[in-house]
């Protein structure tokens, strides 16, 4: 997985403001679960991308975008817009769902007694839709990642491959914590406007 591959989010609809965004999260939280398919459509590609480059498995992955949005629904009247984006509390929710899960099956496979038996079950042949899929959005990302300055491109290169909290990010980068969000939340925004373009040209 790459970069492209991890921020390769959903551009088939309109960008929409974070008011939008906190509403949909307050009205999951009074228990609409309409607008928790709202949230699940806009972001589910890019949490199950993040899950898979953590995992790297396509089975767990799935189960763990499904995981993070009964967490979403289970949390929304705990979020607070003020902590950050609701994109980057979903997506925080993701990679700390996704490290767990890649934890949780590496401590079973060394306590397993046969670790090898049914290896060969578990390979998968490599699907060439796929293969054209990721070219193309290597392609994409490429030319989104002109659009961000070298310290944002670093913010969330360290944060995300590095698989690393906020506050992780600002001792790895030696930065003020705020400083790192910041840098992050606006790489994500320019990255979706990017791409979307992108996705919107003939």
């Amino acid at each position: 997985m790459t970069l492209g591959d991890l921020l390769y989010a959903d551009r088939s609809g309109p960008s929409h403001p974070e008011e939008d965004w906190v509403r949909l999260v307050q009205s999951t939280a009074a228990g609409d679960q309409r607008a928790l398919r709202a949230l699940y459509e806009r972001t589910h590609r890019l949490v199950f991308t993040l899950a898979m480059r953590i995992s790297g498995n396509r089975e767990t992955a799935e189960e763990v975008t499904l995981d993070v949005f009964r967490d979403v629904w289970r949390r929304s009247a705990h979020y607070d817009p003020q902590g950050g984006s609701v994109v980057g509390w979903i997506m925080n929710q993701a990679r700390s769902r996704a490290i767990d899960r890649l934890r949780f099956d590496r401590r079973k496979k060394r306590l397993s007694p046969h670790p090898n038996r049914g290896e060969e079950s578990q390979v998968e042949m490599p699907d060439p839709a796929d293969a054209v899929d990721a070219r193309q959005r290597r392609g994409l990302l490429s030319e989104a990642l002109t659009a961000l300055t070298l310290d944002e491109r670093q913010a969330i290169e360290t944060a995300f491959l590095g698989e690393l909290t906020y506050s992780e990010t600002a001792v790895r980068l030696d930065l003020p914590l705020g400083t790192v969000k910041t840098r992050v939340r606006s790489a994500l925004a320019k990255l979706r406007k990017a791409l979307k373009s992108e996705g919107d040209s003939p």
